[in-house]
């Protein structure tokens, strides 16, 4: 073999080691990208899924919601006495309940006066500490949800919107999320995205 031959070889043989090299580099890069990519779309595909299965069951009557029929819905500064315990609908203050959590009891009136606007209220009675955290976390961040003890409302939970109250006894009863989806500025809220802060 001559020099120009050896030359050709030793080049060729570059070119094929470089070649070899590129493939692996592509395949390493890709397996990456896959390892990434596939363990997140199953997370994200079970987020959904289950976004999407509650929303489903929301769709369909929840299980012991009672619904109530609303009639005037005034402005009063005078006290009400309310069929529920508490109200889901009627007349109420002239100032809504700022949406948030609360250790104390609110002003029952004004926290109607929230659901008038799209709120779901949580209130609860003689549950523990840890059951109230877990509350807070249902919560989440606020927006359109109100949570408060409510002393006196013969159950441990309940969960109202306008019109609507579910009276449950553990903070992680699956209806309560369901619940929310589905009357949170739902299709019974009076005045949809009036304001839930700026009240008192």
């Amino acid at each position: 073999m001559n020099k120009r031959e050896e030359a050709q070889a030793v080049i060729a043989k570059a070119k094929a080691k470089e070649k070899r090299t590129k493939i692996l580099t592509i395949s390493i890069a890709a397996a990456a990208v896959l390892a990434i990519a596939v363990p997140t779309a199953v997370v994200l595909s079970g987020a959904a899924q289950e976004k999407a299965a509650v929303k489903s069951a929301a769709a369909a009557p929840i299980d012991g919601v009672q619904n109530y029929t609303i009639g005037a819905a005034n402005h009063t500064q005078a006290p009400v006495k309310y069929p529920q315990k508490p109200g889901v609908g009627g007349d109420h203050f002239p100032v809504w309940a700022n949406c948030g959590i609360y250790t104390e009891p609110i002003q029952e009136t004004a926290g109607v006066h929230s659901l008038e606007h799209g709120a779901v209220w949580i209130t609860y009675d003689g549950i523990s500490d840890a059951d109230v955290k877990a509350l807070d976390a249902v919560v989440g961040d606020r927006t359109y949800m109100l949570l408060s003890p409510f002393p006196g409302q013969g159950a441990k939970i309940k969960i109202s919107a306008w019109g609507e109250q579910l009276s449950v006894d553990s903070p992680t009863d699956p209806r309560i999320q369901t619940f929310i989806t589905k009357y949170r500025q739902g299709p019974q809220t009076p005045e949809p995205g009036a304001a839930c802060t700026g009240g008192i």
